[in-house]
């Protein structure tokens, strides 16, 4: 197996320390566009509508810093439009650094409720149901998303760039961070980033979620930045001399693309990985043991098997635990 991605920190189960301050955003509570939190910005010149949003979920805090310090320096976009977005504050109100993974959400996970069937549904009802329906319509404009995410343990920062060869090409463009991740999502229910036409092969709609590292340590506010940075740069809304030091950096040489076949589930409980795993661990052979869910071993399907975001800190029946990837570039 290569190890050269699994990354010192704490086991699983156990907390990392908390590097990054939670800052207070209640300044930016009103927003200029009726919806809390959300803050659009015109240019008045031709070009696409950019946004940037954080806290997708509460305890993902590298967004927020990114997001509050874009708001701070005043930043205006050239051309186009640029929505700058605090999604779940709910959650984020609730963060308690004795129990950090419990602000993940209120009621349910806001990145699984992404579909018009859903959001539709007002029979259906949740603290995080109401924040998508108030945050679609501005959603509904957008051309280009950058959703900033973090991971519940230490590995390298990836870039989730849903099923399609339109988001591995905006994954490319951008150029960082190193990995690449093309996925179908999760079982569960549908992403932000794969909502409407950033879903849609047929339509210029796109969008890049970025985990920028472990939830909280200092290097992930950094990853923020400089994804940031690049894609409101890539897409024209700023030139690089409108951003301050430490937002920009050159694109990664040679990134890896990682396509995702197939989900491991819990049905329990009982599952345990055999191997302290972070994330990216290459296994060579097919057939290899990685996991073992209800007494029966969970074996990699194919040769050079990559684990993408292994993780047992919300174990639960029906949660996916890990995913696993082919290297195809």
């Amino acid at each position: 197996m290569n190890t050269a991605n699994h990354a010192a920190g704490a086991a699983p189960g156990e907390h990392y320390p908390i590097e990054l301050e939670f800052p207070d955003i209640r300044a930016f509570a009103e927003g200029n566009t009726g919806v809390p939190y959300v803050h659009t910005f015109d240019s008045g010149e031709p070009g696409p509508h950019v946004m940037v949003n954080a806290l997708t979920h509460g305890n993902e805090v590298c967004g927020a810093i990114v997001v509050k310090e874009l708001l701070e320096l005043g930043i205006r976009p050239r051309r186009g439009r640029l929505t700058l977005a605090f999604a779940n504050v709910a959650a984020y109100e609730r963060f308690d650094a004795a129990n950090p993974d419990a602000s993940r959400f209120v009621d349910q996970d806001l990145n699984r409720v992404w579909t018009a069937a859903i959001l539709d549904d007002l029979s259906r009802d949740s603290v995080e149901l109401r924040r998508a329906r108030e945050m679609r319509p501005v959603i509904d404009q957008v051309d280009f998303l950058l959703d900033l995410h973090s991971m519940h343990e230490r590995s390298a920062p990836l870039s989730v760039c849903g099923p399609l060869e339109k988001g591995i090409a905006l994954a490319r463009a951008l150029g960082n961070p190193e990995w690449v991740i093309s996925d179908a999502g999760h079982p569960e229910g549908r992403r932000m980033r794969d909502y409407a036409g950033f879903g849609d092969p047929a339509s210029p709609k796109n969008a890049l979620l970025i985990e920028c590292g472990q939830h909280w340590e200092a290097g992930a506010a950094d990853v923020g930045r400089e994804t940031t940075g690049g894609f409101l740069v890539l897409h024209g809304i700023l030139d690089a001399a409108d951003l301050p030091p430490g937002w920009l950096r050159r694109p990664e040489p040679g990134q890896k693309v990682v396509r995702v076949t197939e989900p491991v589930v819990a049905s329990s409980l009982d599952f345990r990985f055999a191997g302290n795993y972070t994330g990216l661990e290459t296994f060579p052979e097919a057939g290899s043991i990685i996991a073992w869910r209800d007494g029966e071993p969970v074996r990699t399907p194919y040769a050079n098997c990559v684990l993408v975001m292994p993780s047992l800190r919300q174990l639960r029946p029906g949660v996916t635990v890990v995913r696993l990837g082919e290297l195809i570039a």
